[in-house]
């Protein structure tokens, strides 16, 4: 295969991938120069073991999380392959939904330890087999899917510390002024006909008195 690998090679690839891996693989498609496949969440194991032994995949870049909150299984675990070798690489999509955990990965690339925490904490997709699932990036006690495109822009909770009870405390969200921006751009504001920003009639005075 050539380098960069064309559509067509990347295709065959594909083609040989999906004859050839025993159902492990339910379809491809090529998507800006890499070839991605698509298979089922129970097999992902497999698919990743036979990524790896047999075409030289070895290396787990990234697991990441797609929501689409309108269907029935509404995530996508998308995972981000590597083959220093061949310099190549491949990305495999499975569908998940909120309550059926996907077979975790550590056991084929243990650095998929951190990435499924992230996805855990980020998605609330559950790994099954995972040695320590639990939250990554957000806080103790933390309510929520903040990546969820349900989840609210504001959050659920927020905390501060309390002097009186010498503490964290956390509180329902509320509404703060820093959080009603006007979007207006300070380059506009500069230009004739639009409404002046605040902190305009410094620099007149300024000027004034520099006159």
């Amino acid at each position: 295969m050539s380098w960069p690998a064309t559509t067509q090679e990347l295709e065959a690839f594909g083609q040989e991938l999906v004859a050839n891996g025993a159902g492990v693989f339910t379809g491809f498609h090529v998507a800006y120069g890499d070839l991605q496949l698509t298979a089922q969440a129970p097999q992902i194991v497999h698919a990743l073991k036979l990524l790896r032994d047999q075409h030289g995949f070895h290396q787990l870049i990234d697991i990441a999380g797609v929501d689409y909150p309108e269907r029935e299984r509404r995530f996508d675990v998308v995972y981000h392959l590597l083959s220093m070798t061949k310099n190549r690489r491949i990305r495999i999509k499975v569908q998940a939904d909120e309550d059926t955990a996907v077979p975790s990965a550590v056991e084929v690339f243990p650095n998929a330890d951190w990435y499924e925490r992230e996805a855990f904490d980020m998605y609330g997709i559950f790994f099954d087999g995972h040695p320590d699932l639990r939250r990554i990036l957000t806080d103790y006690g933390f309510h929520g899917h903040p990546l969820r495109k349900d989840f609210p822009m504001t959050g659920y909770v927020e905390v501060r510390y309390d002097d009186e009870l010498k503490r964290v405390v956390y509180e329902p969200v509320k509404a703060v002024e820093w959080r009603n921006w006007d979007f207006l751009s300070p380059w506009e504001g500069m230009e004739k006909g639009y409404a002046p920003l605040p902190g305009d009639e410094k620099s007149d005075s300024q000027q004034r008195d520099a006159k």
